[in-house]
């Protein structure tokens, strides 16, 4: 046998495993079952980071105020140092939303300045929003944290909060539906939830015994109790990756967490074209590799023999005459195109595009070497004007 053959052997295993005993990570069932509401509807604060969302913020600032929710909620919105007058617009967007008039609804925006040393922007400003709430709120016991791209249903508050209590969860997360509409939006974003599911199965993530640990930063609906026994926000100050490191914490203090796809809560932020979802990935990528050359390394040696090694497989198989590999890789590809399907019909996007994976894999292997390139240049992870070194150096300059 052709060390192809092998190769592609090892590649065909390798779905084979990932198909049978990887928490069936491919499947979209886990989505937020339909509970029963609680004999009384607890105190909730939304919780909102905003730093130049100027452009987003009327149509997820609205979904928020409007939300259909029988107890008491407030939404505080966090002004991150903002320059596009994201602030002022949340405030006339308040005056101006009939929740807010008729008092149903309380509004608070307000600015902690820029973080002090050791915080990234958005969990300093996540810091702050919770002390406001706490103090406006002497009976909170939830907080809704969310992002000002993401739009919410009307009913999104009513069914997290119903989920938490039902079933005594510490942390209830849903993965909001991305924009998909452009090309380029149809060509990754899929993929980046099928692989961020595969990173962290989410069977595994909501089984109770197991150590994986996950959230989607968008939405997290988290028991207050139970971030003051995690020590969150504080305990993660300096986490990139807020969201897994919130997860982690809350699960590894005894608590219960439920991560799972939505449906009634979507991302506005639009990612029209490479460049936009290339800075999306890269950003975060080396630092979901722990900012380790040797992991990065096994992370590239993967995602090449898992996806990009079967469809060349396939045809340098057929080009050598080399049966054996050929079939081997086109297995693999085969398993591979079957674990796609469903994500794709999650974002109602054609089947067609389920054979183009390995290519979507290259670009993301790509960004994952750009995000490290860019750390080892000194740029660490970017966004927004702000600049975060790798952890254990001196934070770089913040912008803006």
């Amino acid at each position: 046998m052709s060390p192809l053959f092998w190769i592609s052997l090892a590649s065909m295993s390798a779905w084979c495993w990932l198909v049978s005993a990887h928490g069936l990570f491919w499947l979209t069932g886990t989505r937020l079952p339909a509970c029963p509401p609680p004999a009384v509807w607890p105190d909730v604060a939304v919780v909102v980071p905003a730093r130049d969302e100027a452009a987003l913020l009327p149509v997820s600032l609205p979904s928020l105020l409007a939300q259909d929710y029988p107890g008491r909620f407030e939404v505080v919105l966090v002004d991150d140092g903002s320059t596009d007058g994201t602030g002022a617009l949340g405030r006339a967007l308040g005056e101006a939303h009939p929740s807010v008039r008729d008092g149903r609804t309380v509004l608070t925006v307000c600015s902690p300045g820029e973080p002090e040393p050791g915080w990234t922007g958005k969990l300093w400003a996540v810091n702050h929003g919770i002390a406001v709430a706490r103090s406006r709120m002497p009976g909170l016991r939830h907080l809704l944290l969310t992002d000002a791209d993401i739009e919410h249903g009307p009913g999104s508050l009513r069914a997290l909060v119903s989920a938490a209590e039902s079933d005594d969860l510490d942390l209830v997360s849903l993965m909001a539906r991305l924009r998909v509409e452009t090309p380029w939006e149809r060509l990754i974003v899929p993929a980046f939830v099928y692989f961020f599911a595969q990173l962290y199965p989410f069977r595994r993530v909501n089984r109770a015994g197991s150590r994986t640990a996950a959230a989607a930063g968008g939405c997290v609906l988290l028991r207050d109790e139970a971030a003051a026994r995690a020590g969150v926000p504080g305990g993660i100050r300096g986490a990139v990756i807020d969201d897994v490191s919130l997860a982690r914490a809350v699960k590894r203090s005894g608590g219960r967490i439920r991560l799972g796809l939505a449906d009634g809560v979507r991302s506005v932020r639009p990612y029209p074209g490479l460049g936009e979802l290339w800075r999306m990935v890269s950003r975060c990528a080396y630092a979901q590799l722990g900012h380790s050359p040797l992991v990065l390394a096994g992370a590239v040696a993967a995602l090449a023999v898992v996806y990009l090694l079967p469809p060349v497989a396939v045809v340098a198989g057929v080009w050598r005459g080399d049966g054996a590999a050929a079939a081997a890789g086109g297995c693999a590809w085969a398993l591979m195109t079957v674990t796609y399907l469903p994500m794709l019909r999650h974002y109602r996007q054609p089947v067609l595009l389920a054979p183009s994976l390995p290519f979507t894999a290259l670009l993301y292997l790509l960004m994952t070497v750009d995000s490290a390139v860019q750390h080892a240049r000194g740029r660490g992870a970017a966004w927004k004007g702000r600049t975060y070194a790798r952890p254990g150096t001196a934070r770089e300059g913040a912008g803006g």
